[in-house]
């Protein structure tokens, strides 16, 4: 059984991820590498199918793959030429408020609002869900990744 820890657990790991790769933006080859580590390890493309939509993505908005994973991190592939590369902000805080979250044998959903900290201390709050899987060594995996921006009228 999946417990709360286990979830919540796997979204400080993400945001962890997330802040490190925009410390590293100034070395492309090290941005990279942090970026594929958080895509295999985070992300469920290795168990089949990843339903990804991004927040800041309008033309290609869905990213089924390992490589437009990827590219929404940091950009760069020409597949998908309206990412500037979402983690090279750079961030210094992710901090995750769950509204709830639903627990199951194999997979978990976890909804709420996520904030992004900027170097200037402005937050920046984002809507998700979050659908999570465990692999065959028992860790959870995202398998849906859903985000936008709230509604501003």
């Amino acid at each position: 059984m999946i417990s709360k820890k286990d979830v919540v657990e796997a979204q400080q790991e993400w945001g962890k991820y997330i802040i490190r790769i925009g410390e590293l933006k100034e070395n492309r080859k090290a941005c990279e590498k942090m970026t594929e580590e958080l895509v295999n390890k985070l992300y469920g493309y290795d168990l089949g199918t990843v339903l990804f939509k991004p927040t800041l993505a309008a033309e290609k908005q869905f990213r089924g793959t390992f490589e437009g994973g990827k590219s929404y991190m940091i950009g760069g592939d020409d597949n998908f030429p309206e990412d500037g590369g979402f983690a090279l902000k750079p961030w210094t805080e992710v901090r995750f408020e769950n509204t709830g979250i639903i627990l199951g044998e194999e997979e978990a959903l976890a909804m709420g609002n996520y904030f992004f900290t900027e170097e200037n201390g402005e937050e920046t709050k984002v809507e998700y869900s979050f659908g999570y899987k465990k692999d065959g060594d028992g860790n959870l995996k995202i398998i849906l990744h859903h985000s936008s921006l709230p509604y501003n009228p």
